[in-house]
């Protein structure tokens, strides 16, 4: 998708929105009630497979409130930001094809459609059976350099769950990382304040991770901070 502006994500044709809005779909993330609305992500139909499998996430009235925004503003459009900013620091995240908002009946309605990440499996899928351990510390070293990068170009991920980290092994035994689900994503001036909550949420919501590859995964990330940009090339 181009990068349009703000006022053009909120004026796009309602045609084009209601058939992102009606397409049949099953629901991967059911619609949950929070933010005063609901939000929901569905695996779309398509009869296409030469084309990749498209996601989309679909809110009614979930907003969040800010000083910019103080009558707030979809989740949605938050995350589009974060999308964009991750992109420019070389952080992989899905593809988008299409976001956009509108207020229908006075209430916000919100699109993000994103492509799925082809031979991706997230971390808590990573650990649901065993591998080999120089490749698993080949993960968690790119795992660690990813969240500096995103960390040392002032942002966080904000809901830094193993079920929002997605890991990739290469034919070349290497090992690429995306992040995912960043509507809780923000702004931080200091990577120091980033790390903190992200590493700490992780070590939370970590699933089977051992806690011996979390403190890993912590001395790797440290290393990472000392190279500029983590030493992750774009």
């Amino acid at each position: 998708m181009g990068i349009l502006s703000e006022q053009a994500l909120t004026a796009l044709p309602s045609t084009e929105f209601d058939r992102w809005w009606h397409s049949p779909g099953e629901w991967v993330e059911p619609a949950n009630q929070r933010r005063g609305g609901e939000s929901g992500v569905r695996l779309l139909q398509h009869w296409d497979t030469n084309r990749p499998l498209l996601f989309c996430k679909r809110q009614s009235g979930h907003i969040y409130r800010s000083l910019r925004h103080p009558w707030g503003r979809p989740t949605i459009l938050r995350e589009l930001q974060a999308y964009r900013a991750l992109a420019r620091l070389g952080v992989r995240t899905p593809n988008i094809v299409y976001c956009a908002a509108r207020k229908q009946s006075g209430q916000w309605q919100a699109l993000l459609v994103t492509e799925a990440l082809p031979g991706f499996i997230s971390l808590e899928q990573w650990y649901s059976e065993p591998r080999a351990p120089l490749l698993n510390q080949v993960m968690l070293q790119r795992l660690a350099v990813t969240l500096a990068r995103l960390h040392l170009g002032g942002w966080q991920h904000g809901c830094c769950y193993a079920k929002h980290l997605f890991v990739k092994v290469r034919g070349d035994g290497d090992v690429d990382i995306a992040l995912l689900d960043l509507e809780k994503s923000r702004r931080r001036w200091r990577a120091s304040s980033a790390s903190r909550r992200d590493l700490g949420q992780l070590d939370r919501h970590r699933g089977a991770m051992p806690e011996a590859d979390m403190r890993y995964l912590r001395q790797a990330y440290q290393h990472a901070l000392s190279t500029p940009w983590g030493g992750l090339q774009p």
